[in-house]
């Protein structure tokens, strides 16, 4: 459990100014996670720096971000091109994220206040109006949304700053994942809230066990509806 002075301390997110780079890097990371840059698709630093009103240099250093990520493959005179989905860096994701996150509830599950419950309550309700709408796209960011104000809530943000560096293979997978799981991932969000209510450790970490670990047969219904995007 933290001390006082370490709940305290922000998230490097919250501290660090979001640059041109950051914002370039947003913009292209969110595309490769919702697939509307598909693996294969070409990327161009001055299509992109004149589409964006950039100079090419923060281009440059987005595309070595998400190169470093493995989103992007960077080939001297060749084209830059969208890598396909990796199920052994998905696995990878999976694992650091699902280590980080049963910590995490553990912590918040006897560190939430009320007043946290009911506004993570009232971000279901949101959930649960996107589904409703098939607005996937929402439904993604609300989910983030979801983990990510249970680690400020519980004095983790900086665990969230760790999860969303490792998480965007993952990401790819479980955004492809909504159409048929939406309504399943938003009833496990329910039960984890159910266990951080009753204040019990062990039950909010199965939750989020179990709410992460589909993992796999995500990726067995994937490469046979798209195996297109696998690699």
């Amino acid at each position: 459990m933290p001390s006082a002075s370490l709940k305290a301390l922000p998230s490097m997110d919250e501290l660090r100014p979001r640059t041109v780079t950051d914002q370039i890097f947003d913009v292209l990371y969110d595309r490769v996670v919702n697939l509307t840059l598909p693996p294969g698709s070409k990327l161009s630093e001055s299509e992109v720096a004149a589409q964006m009103d950039v100079s090419r240099q923060p281009v440059r250093d987005a595309f070595y971000r998400l190169s470093q990520l493995g989103f992007i493959q960077i080939r001297p005179q060749r084209a830059t091109t969208v890598t396909p989905i990796s199920q052994e860096a998905v696995l990878q994701a999976y694992f650091i994220r699902s280590a980080l996150e049963e910590q995490t509830i553990r912590h918040a599950a006897t560190s939430l206040t009320a007043q946290n419950l009911t506004d993570l309550d009232a971000l279901l309700d949101r959930q649960e109006a996107a589904i409703k709408t098939d607005s996937f796209a929402e439904f993604h960011v609300l989910d983030d949304q979801f983990h990510q104000d249970i680690c400020k809530a519980a004095g983790l943000g900086f665990v969230w700053a760790l999860v969303r560096e490792n998480k965007g293979h993952m990401d790819r997978v479980r955004y492809l994942s909504l159409s048929f799981g939406a309504e399943a991932a938003f009833s496990e969000h329910r039960t984890i809230i159910a266990a951080l209510r009753a204040r019990d450790p062990d039950a909010a970490a199965l939750a989020v066990r179990d709410h992460l670990g589909h993992i796999n047969d995500i990726l067995d219904r994937l490469r046979l509806d798209r195996p297109e995007v696998f690699g």
